[in-house]
């Protein structure tokens, strides 16, 4: 395959800072269509990320077909559930969740509303054990995709399922799937985000030594 050599687009000029401080998972999605030139910009930022001996691993398969996305969101949905059995909750419908339990309400909505994204992109690597080589192409995108004001949310799927995934869009079998980003206008808006602080989550040198700020 050929390999090109690509400049930075013009319509990537956000601030880095501002789009990685200002970046989150954004699960509530507008069904306004993305345009294919924005699309090329976000899997362009993939394709500059470092990945192990250049051996770009990762394949992304985007989905537009309105069909499909109806289709692949009750997998999805399927999946969501089956992930929430599989950690024992006792709850079998959004509306039995907790109201005080927003992280759950949040995905629980992405679950049911997933069907309705204008667009979904599913991630793998044609190499095995190449996760390191996939993940930093994916927050790309999403950094990309936040400097379009395109929000999306990292997510994953569930082994019930993929039989199914694989056949519905007729994936080879050696392709190994590592993600599923839905992408869409937010409703609603984007940072700032509230973290753990880096003195709580860093160690110097020793795990019992915290870093020079702490």
């Amino acid at each position: 395959m050929e390999e090109i050599r690509l400049e930075p687009p013009p319509e990537l000029n956000m601030n880095i800072g501002q789009a990685m401080f200002s970046q989150r998972a954004i699960r509530r999605l507008k069904p306004d269509p993305i345009s294919d030139a924005n699309l090329k910009i976000i899997l362009d930022a993939a394709s500059k990320a470092p990945n192990g001996g250049n051996w770009q691993p990762g394949r992304f398969l985007v989905i537009r077909d309105r069909e499909k996305i109806r289709a692949f969101g009750e997998l999805y949905r399927e999946a969501w559930w089956c992930k929430r059995r599989d950690e024992k909750h006792s709850w079998t419908t959004r509306e039995e969740i907790p109201d005080a339990d927003k992280v759950h309400q949040s995905a629980a909505l992405l679950a049911d509303e997933i069907k309705d994204a204008p667009v979904i992109i599913l991630v793998f690597a044609i190499r095995p054990r190449m996760a390191s080589s996939v993940f930093p192409p994916i927050q790309n995108m999403l950094l990309a995709a936040r400097s379009l004001g395109i929000g999306s949310t990292l997510t994953s799927l569930h082994p019930q399922i993929m039989e199914r995934v694989y056949a519905m869009f007729a994936i080879p079998a050696d392709a190994e799937f590592h993600a599923c980003l839905p992408l869409g206008y937010p409703r609603g808006r984007f940072g700032p985000t509230s973290r753990l602080s880096t003195g709580d989550t860093t160690h110097w040198d020793r795990w019992d030594n915290p870093p020079p700020w702490k």
